[in-house]
């Protein structure tokens, strides 16, 4: 099996489904918000709450059918699980929940292709193995300037950023960033599945509380909205748990290099679905300076 993982197609293939997934996340959850008249941080919060805790549920149960026992961790590893999932879960969808509610989902996709170079970052930080070089510092500030051009507008930057919109999902990335690298440091002492199933747990355990104390509340539950909100949960059960497990057989810079994907996946699917203007070439020109940036930053020779 991890010989099979490791294989380059095998992980292309893979890589391109969780990003698809991850891409179409951007279009769904903002249709998810009309559907299930949801308004206010609070109650963005609480939808993330309840996804990521199904997802949680989901990914425990599946988990355990495909291991043939019931999913458990150690006890030495209960509280870097719970810290992976307030960062990963908690912290990374509390700001992303709030941020897509106030920028557009193709904008949003292409600021959130940050997380890759944040990846970079704290791996050099935190893992030997995985060093900065002039090839990737260069790549990152390619990257970093399409999320600056996304951001510009006619009256300049002030016009094009706001906190609660752009700055949240920019905050959501660097989380991911974190996450990313620490999940691979975890992946060691636990199953992929293990630790996307209470991670998924924690972090969702946490977001309902914060959404129910911010006075939050999701209602408008119908045939259509409910089939909406099993696919995010699902997609995320999916695309995490794969995700997980390519990042504990292979680097992370060759998993990651397919994330410039998820741009490309989220500025299409939000066009298609959300009707989004996506023709402008201030916008193509940041999805294009950030796939060249992570593509940049992850090519690597093979010994």
């Amino acid at each position: 099996m991890k010989d099979k993982l490791q294989r380059p197609f095998v992980v292309c293939i893979l890589a391109l489904l969780c990003c698809f997934l991850w891409g179409s996340a951007f279009p769904c959850i903002k249709i998810g918000y009309e559907w299930l008249n949801i308004e206010g941080a609070g109650s963005q919060i609480l939808f993330a709450g309840y996804r990521f805790f199904l997802a949680g549920v989901l990914t425990f149960l599946a988990g355990s059918v495909m291991e043939k026992r019931i999913l458990m961790i150690q006890k030495s590893s209960i509280s870097r699980v719970f810290g992976q999932g307030m960062l990963q879960t908690f912290l990374q969808y509390l700001c992303f929940y709030i941020g897509l509610a106030h920028t557009t989902g193709s904008k949003g996709s292409v600021i959130n292709a940050s997380n890759a170079f944040f990846s970079l970052i704290f791996a050099h930080f935190l893992m030997k193995s995985e060093k900065m070089t002039w090839k990737k510092a260069i790549g990152c500030l390619i990257g970093f300037s399409g999320v600056i051009v996304i951001n510009l507008a006619p009256g300049g930057m002030g016009g094009g950023f706001s906190l609660l919109g752009e700055g949240m999902i920019l905050i959501c990335s660097f989380a991911y960033g974190a996450s990313s690298v620490t999940l691979k440091m975890l992946s060691v002492r636990e199953t992929p599945a293990a630790i996307t199933a209470y991670q998924f747990l924690f972090g969702g355990s946490a977001l309902i509380l914060t959404g129910i104390l911010a006075g939050g509340s999701v209602t408008g539950f119908t045939v259509k909205s409910t089939m909406l909100f099993l696919y995010l949960a699902l997609l995320s059960t999916a695309a995490f748990s794969i995700w997980a497990i390519l990042l504990k057989y292979n680097p992370v810079g060759k998993v990651a290099v397919y994330g410039f994907t998820i741009p490309v996946f989220g500025v299409t699917l939000s066009a298609i679905f959300l009707h989004e203007d996506i023709f402008k070439i201030q916008n193509l020109a940041a999805l294009v300076l950030v796939s060249i940036g992570i593509i940049l930053v992850n090519r690597v020779k093979e010994s």
